[in-house]
C-alpha cells in the first residue's frame, strides 16, 4: 500500500493536471475502515486521486478522536469501551497527504452537555430528539440499529448508553462539518453510503449549505462501486429505454446469472457460499407431496437497504406476522421461509433473526411449512424454479425470479420495484388483496414487461451503474472483505472510464452511468472474480 500511494503522489505532484482555481471536493468515509482499507475506503481514495489528477483541489475530512464513540468502533454489549481512534488515525496518515487532511475533533463541551441533557431519556424521547431543526435521533438510528444488529430497539440501559454517545458525537460532528463547510464552500461533499450517522451528519449539513453531495456503496459485481447524487444504499437505476437487450448484451448478463445461479457470487467483497447443492431427497418429499409451493425470502432487518424498504409495512417482521394467517388459510400449498445467508455471518450476527422469530411463530408446527436456516447451503433458485409464486421483501432474489419468468411479489420497496418488474402494492390492505388474488389462481398471469424490465434493469445495474475500479484493487491476503492496490501505471487515473465517470458526476451532476464495451467489462469481471 505505502508502495504504491507513494508512486501515485509522485505523480500527483509532477505531471497531473494544474491546479484548477476552483473550490475543493470534500471526501469522508469514517464508517467504512478502522485498520484496513474497506472496499469503500478505496473507492473514496481512488476518487480523490482521479479528481486530483484532473487538477481539482481535493480535501478528506478524517476523524482524530472526534467522536465519543463510533460504528465501527463500537462493542455491541460494551458502550463504555472507547474507540480505536489510535489505528483508525494511523492509517488516515497512510492513505491521505497532510497539507490535504481535515482533522475533526471532539466538541468536548458540546459533547459533555448533551451525554448530560440525555442522560435520563429513553430510547423512544431520543428518537424524536431534535436541535436547532436538525433530525438528530432519526439520523443516529440506522447506524445504531446496524452496531446493536436488531431493528427494534430495547430501551435498556445498554442501548441508552449507545444512543446518547452517538448523539453526542452527532452533534459534535455537525459543529465541526458546519465550520468546515461555511470556510471552504466545496463545490460537493463524497461520503460513503450516507446512512451511518457521522456521513448522514455531513450530508446533512452540506443541504442547508447548498453543497451538492454524492454516496456511494458496493456495486454488484467484484471490486465495482455504486455513486449516486441520491440514495446508494437503494441503488436506483434509470433503465435504460424498454426494448430487449442486444444480442451481446444477452450473452453478457446471461454469463452473470449463470455463476450467480450456481452460487458464484460475492458481495462487499463477502462470500456467503463455497457451494449451493440441490434440495436433498427429505426436502424434495415435502415439496412432492404438495400441488404448489411459496418460496419466502427475507432480508436481514438491520441492513441499511432497509430503511428504504419499509414504505408499505412498519418492518419486514410485521410482514413476515401477517403472513402466518394466509399460511393458515392455505394448507394445499407448502410455504418455505428462507432466511437469509448473511443473518449468522460470523461477527456480524443478527440479533433479532428470520430464525429466532420462525422459533416463536408457531409456524413449526404446521405441515405446511418449510424453514430454510442461514447456513443451509441449499440452491434457492431450485425453489424458484418449480414455484407458483414468489414472495420477498426487498432481497434482490425477486429481481432474479422475475427474469426466471415467475409472478413476484414485493412486500418491501425495493431498487426495482419502480421499473415495471414485480407486483407491489402500496398500501398494506392492497398488498394482501393482492396475495389472495395471486393465491386464488391456479396459474398466475405475469405481465409480459416485468420479465423484459427486470434483464434490462439488471443488466443497466451490472455494467453501467456498477463501476468497474477492479484494475486498481485486490484482495487483501489476510482479512477476507478488505481489499489493498494493485500495481498500476498512475495514468491509468486519467483514462479508466469508471472514474472518469465518477468525476464527472461529481464536478458536472451527470448520471454515474458508463456505456460499457460488455466483452471488456465481463473479462474483467470474470478475472476479478478468479
Amino acid at each position: 500500500m505505502r508502495s504504491q500511494i507513494a508512486v501515485v503522489e509522485s505523480f500527483l505532484e509532477t505531471k497531473s493536471h494544474p491546479l484548477r482555481d476552483a473550490p475543493p471536493v470534500l471526501l469522508f468515509n469514517t464508517s467504512t475502515r478502522i485498520h484496513r482499507v474497506s472496499l469503500n475506503a478505496a473507492y473514496s481514495l481512488l476518487t480523490g486521486w482521479a479528481l486530483r489528477a484532473r487538477g481539482y483541489p481535493v480535501r478528506h475530512v478524517v476523524c482524530e478522536r472526534g467522536m465519543v464513540q463510533c460504528i465501527l468502533g463500537a462493542r455491541p454489549n460494551q458502550p463504555a469501551a472507547v474507540p480505536p481512534c489510535r489505528t483508525c488515525i494511523r492509517l488516515s496518515q497512510v492513505l491521505f497527504p497532510k497539507p490535504l487532511t481535515l482533522p475533526i475533533r471532539l466538541e468536548t463541551d458540546a459533547a459533555t452537555s448533551i451525554l448530560n441533557e440525555l442522560r435520563v431519556s429513553s430510547v423512544p424521547e431520543m428518537e424524536d430528539w431534535e436541535r436547532q431543526g436538525i433530525p438528530f435521533g432519526r439520523l443516529v438510528l440506522p447506524g445504531l440499529r446496524w452496531v446493536l444488529r436488531r431493528h427494534h430497539l430495547s430501551d435498556d440501559q445498554t442501548t441508552r448508553a449507545f444512543y446518547r454517545q452517538f448523539l453526542a458525537s452527532a452533534v459534535s460532528l455537525q459543529q465541526g462539518f458546519q465550520r468546515i463547510l461555511q470556510q471552504l464552500q466545496p463545490q460537493a461533499a463524497v461520503v460513503f453510503n450516507g446512512i451511518f450517522f457521522p456521513e448522514a451528519i455531513l450530508r446533512e449539513a452540506a443541504h442547508r449549505e447548498d453543497i451538492s453531495t454524492v454516496t456511494h456503496e458496493v456495486g454488484l459485481r467484484p471490486y465495482s462501486a455504486f455513486f449516486s447524487h441520491q440514495d446508494a444504499t437503494f441503488r436506483q437505476v434509470d433503465i435504460d429505454g424498454n426494448g430487449d437487450l442486444h444480442p451481446d448484451q444477452t450473452a453478457a448478463l446471461e454469463r452473470y446469472l449463470d455463476d450467480r445461479f450456481r452460487g458464484e457470487f460475492s458481495m462487499a467483497g463477502i462470500r456467503f457460499w463455497e457451494a449451493m447443492r440441490d434440495p436433498p431427497a427429505e426436502i424434495q418429499a415435502r415439496l412432492d407431496a404438495f400441488s404448489s409451493h411459496i418460496p419466502v425470502f427475507t432480508n436481514v432487518i438491520f441492513d441499511t437497504s432497509q430503511i428504504h424498504a419499509n414504505t408499505v409495512f412498519g418492518d419486514m417482521f410485521e410482514w413476515l406476522d401477517g403472513l402466518k394467517a394466509v399460511i393458515a388459510d392455505h394448507e394445499d400449498l407448502l410455504f418455505i421461509l428462507r432466511a437469509h445467508p448473511d443473518e449468522d455471518r460470523p461477527g456480524k450476527a443478527s440479533q433479532e433473526s428470520v430464525t429466532n422469530w420462525f422459533a416463536r411463530s408457531g409456524l413449526g408446527d404446521r405441515a405446511n411449512v418449510l424453514f430454510i436456516p442461514p447456513d443451509e447451503e441449499l440452491n434457492s433458485y431450485r425453489l424458484i424454479e418449480g414455484s407458483r409464486l414468489v414472495l420477498v421483501y426487498n432481497s434482490s432474489i425477486g429481481l432474479e425470479a422475475s427474469i426466471l419468468g415467475k409472478p413476484v411479489l414485493c412486500a418491501g420497496r425495493a431498487r426495482y420495484t419502480q421499473a415495471g418488474t414485480v407486483f407491489f402494492p402500496g398500501t398494506k390492505d392492497a398488498y394482501w388483496a393482492e396475495l389472495d388474488r395471486l393465491l386464488a389462481n391456479e396459474e398466475i398471469g405475469v405481465p409480459a414487461g416485468f420479465s423484459r424490465n427486470a434483464r434490462r434493469f439488471l443488466f443497466d445495474e451490472l455494467f453501467r451503474a456498477s463501476l468497474d475500479l477492479s484494475q486498481f484493487l485486490q484482495e487483501d491476503p489476510t482479512l477476507p472483505g478488505m481489499v489493498t492496490l494493485k500495481e498500476f501505471d498512475p495514468t491509468d487515473l486519467l483514462e479508466s472510464q469508471a472514474l472518469q465517470t465518477i468525476c464527472r458526476g461529481i464536478i458536472d451532476g451527470s448520471p454515474f452511468l458508463v456505456s460499457p464495451d460488455v466483452d471488456q467489462l465481463f473479462v474483467r469481471s470474470e478475472t476479478a472474480n478468479s
